[in-house]
């Protein structure tokens, strides 16, 4: 069990399943037991409210694609829709990919790695104040911005904004100030400079 003091729970990335209504039914009644008891997933739950809230004006269909597309998303990045057949595995994975540390303050979760097209899909976490390095890209890279707000170039994204790269483009600076999770699609062999 979760001590209500627990600093850093492993449990927080289910947080934001929990608060969009897609932990599975299964797992729905521990991890409310779980969130009296920590105090971290506690408040990481209070600063998704305002992002889920603001989720009641938009179309439900854009919420909850239907299935055909969950499939079609599924192949695309590389997993099996069939695969996650369990109720423990809804996503098609045996096991829910780690976080692993890749640079200080850069922490990614590998999704899907498609190697015929060079590509890969992964969670990306940046630490406030953190750079990502300059990189060059050698495909399309696609980032969907989470949580947290990140800057690329001039630009400044917020939670629910895309950017897109073109192949042969370069990024100078990315960095954060507040931290930020994002997901991003990209070419497994772009350069970093």
């Amino acid at each position: 069990m979760t001590s209500p003091s627990n600093a850093g729970c492993e449990r927080t990335d289910r947080v934001a399943e929990y608060a969009l209504r897609a932990l599975p039914a299964s797992e729905h009644s521990a991890f409310e037991v779980h969130l009296e008891q920590c105090r971290e997933c506690r408040r990481e739950l209070e600063a998704l409210r305002p992002i889920v809230a603001a989720f009641v004006d938009w179309p439900t269909d854009v919420l909850r694609p239907p299935t055909p597309l969950w499939d079609r998303l599924a192949q695309r990045i590389g997993i099996d829709p069939m695969a996650g057949s369990s109720p423990a595995d809804e996503r098609g994975w045996r096991e829910e990919p780690p976080w692993k540390e890749v640079a200080p303050g850069i922490s990614c979760k590998l999704l899907a790695t498609d190697r015929a097209r060079e590509r890969v899909s992964m969670l990306v976490r940046l630490a406030p104040g953190v750079a990502y390095p300059p990189h060059s890209h050698a495909g399309v890279e696609e980032l969907h911005l989470l949580e947290g707000e990140l800057w690329i170039e001039d630009r400044k994204l917020f939670p629910g904004d895309y950017n897109r790269a073109e192949p042969g483009t370069s990024d100078n600076r990315v960095w954060s100030e507040t931290g930020c999770t994002c997901v991003l699609v990209t070419s497994f062999t772009d350069s970093l400079r």
